[in-house]
């Protein structure tokens, strides 16, 4: 499907907007000298042997070999798999595998992570396509590759012409997916570039009035469709190589930082770690993704400390920042996961995931997406593709939320998360909340399980001291909500079990779930 004919090249617009583009710790780099760094990058691909249709994977922290990367094999017409720079030997080989990656640019080292003791730890055999290393920042790793350094920017490479298809696969990102690994979520110039230009009208940005902290990574699409909004918007972008809550803060303050998109958790990092009432002067929208258990109540204490939050929804599949929170809107509301989508072409409807019917506003159900900003499909995975577009070119987006008929929509949780009770379709969320407003809990969490046939839900909870007595907690609960939903069982315990991720740390809902059914069999 041809969106329009925009490239991602063409986001820099040298003759439109003023210098710097981008200001890694504290170096400004104008966009003339990005597009430069563009085309010694595509003529060093070149030179490696890498072509149309060729695979390279992008395995580097936040840096401008990565930009260059991307928008070099653009004009190739090759293609970029990002590598998440938290994966280990596993996961690495998985994605370089389901790629076919014909190069790896990485990383030899970064902080504590050995990049080059992780790929130690890869089979030969389990990547047969893979040709070639090249390492950024640093000379050669020994390895079972030929290896070079990534010397683009320092010796000149014979200048190649464009080969690019604005509608063809450009990047890759890799997606939550089943015991067997994620799978690879294919896009093309024209959707990436599209949404960034919808992205950079929504938020109405100004390249004199603005300024973008970018602290999520580039190999996600939370990070990378920041950054490519921003660039289109000709807005000035200060990049962190990695998250950190103290050089964040000193971006914030020095340079009159007016947007950033993190979760829940980069944000209460950072105003920990002041003790300033209102530290963010110049904040217009902060926007954020829910990851951690109090999220509503960090929210309320954020906007009192000058830190104007907006809830958010997106995928690999739809792009990050698709929809958004808006000014004006009650801050419950606005706060929510979702708001309306940045593209006017988008397209959301809610469908029974009982009936298989499409319901109206009010109703819960999956979400299901139409946008210029959707995928072009899994990579090298057409029966995958298949079974999560509909006939009529929708999305089915595996998450639960509800229209609120005046355009914008509301997030509730994933369709794994939500539980069907009493024969009605509940979020968590709802029996937590209620949970965290008893005394003594300070979190909660809440799982579907199976009871003697019957869907009942579980709940572990995080007491503040000495745990008050579950038929308490039971007998507030039942005089606040219905009785399908009170939970068979409350369970103390001093920590949830998480996972690390590149955008914030997860909850295990599975692992509780299973630590639920554990405990019940025991009982």
């Amino acid at each position: 499907m041809r969106h329009n004919d925009r490239s991602l090249q063409s986001l820099i617009r040298i003759e439109t907007f003023a210098d710097p583009a981008l200001v890694f710790d504290g170096t400004p780099v104008s966009r003339p000298e990005l597009s430069g760094r563009i085309d010694q990058t595509a003529a060093w691909l070149a030179a490696q042997g890498i072509g149309k249709g060729d695979v390279v994977a992008v395995w580097l922290v936040n840096r401008i070999e990565w930009i260059a990367l991307l928008l070099a094999a653009a004009r190739l017409g090759a293609i970029i798999a990002a590598v998440n720079t938290r994966y280990r030997s596993a996961e690495v080989a998985h994605l370089l595998h389901l790629s076919g990656a014909k190069l790896l640019v990485m990383e030899a080292a970064f902080r504590s992570i050995d990049f080059a003791a992780i790929l130690a730890g890869i089979a030969k055999s389990d990547v047969p396509a893979l040709e070639k290393l090249a390492v950024a920042g640093a000379d050669t790793i020994p390895a079972q590759w030929p290896c070079v350094r990534f010397d683009a920017f320092e010796r000149a490479y014979p200048a190649t012409p464009p080969r690019g298809d604005v509608d063809l696969p450009v990047l890759l990102y890799t997606t939550s997916g089943t015991t067997r690994g994620p799978k690879l979520v294919a896009h093309s110039q024209a959707t990436l570039a599209t949404h960034a230009d919808a992205v950079a009208e929504a938020l109405a940005l100004s390249p004199e009035r603005h300024s973008l902290l970018a602290m999520l990574p580039f190999c996600g699409t939370f990070g990378m469709t920041a950054l490519l909004a921003f660039l289109a918007a000709g807005v000035t972008i200060h990049v962190l190589d990695a998250f950190e809550a103290a050089p964040a803060l000193k971006i914030f303050s020095e340079y009159r930082i007016t947007h950033s998109f993190g979760s829940d958790e980069m944000f209460r990092r950072i105003l920990a770690f002041t003790d300033a009432p209102r530290p963010f002067a110049h904040a217009e929208v902060f926007g954020f993704a829910a990851f951690q258990p109090g999220w509503r109540e960090f929210a309320v204490e954020a906007e009192a400390r000058g830190l104007p939050l907006f809830g958010l929804y997106g995928s690999s599949e739809v792009q990050a920042l698709f929809s958004i929170g808006r000014r004006g809107t009650a801050f419950a509301d606005r706060i929510e996961g979702g708001g309306w989508p940045m593209s006017p072409d988008a397209r959301v409807r809610i469908r029974d995931t009982d009936s298989g019917e499409l319901v109206g506003p009010g109703v819960s159900g999956e979400l299901e997406i139409s946008a210029p900003s959707r995928f072009l499909g899994y990579f090298n995975n057409p029966q995958a593709t298949r079974e999560a577009t509909t006939a009529d070119g929708f999305f089915r987006t595996g998450d639960i939320g509800r229209l609120r008929g005046d355009g914008s929509f509301v997030y509730e949780t994933r369709a794994g998360d939500a539980m069907r009770l009493g024969g009605f379709l509940v979020a968590p969320g709802e029996i937590e909340d209620e949970l965290k407003s008893c005394a003594g809990i300070s979190d909660a969490q809440v799982v579907a399980v199976d009871l003697k046939g019957q869907a009942r839900c579980a709940a572990f909870v995080i007491p503040t001291g000495e745990p008050p007595r579950e038929a308490a907690l039971i007998a507030r609960l039942r005089e606040r909500l219905a009785g399908y939903k009170i939970p068979a069982h409350i369970y103390f315990i001093d920590a949830f079990p998480v996972t690390d991720s590149a955008n914030g740390v997860k909850i295990q809902r599975a692992r509780l779930r299973a630590m639920a059914m554990e405990r019940i069999a025991a009982e």
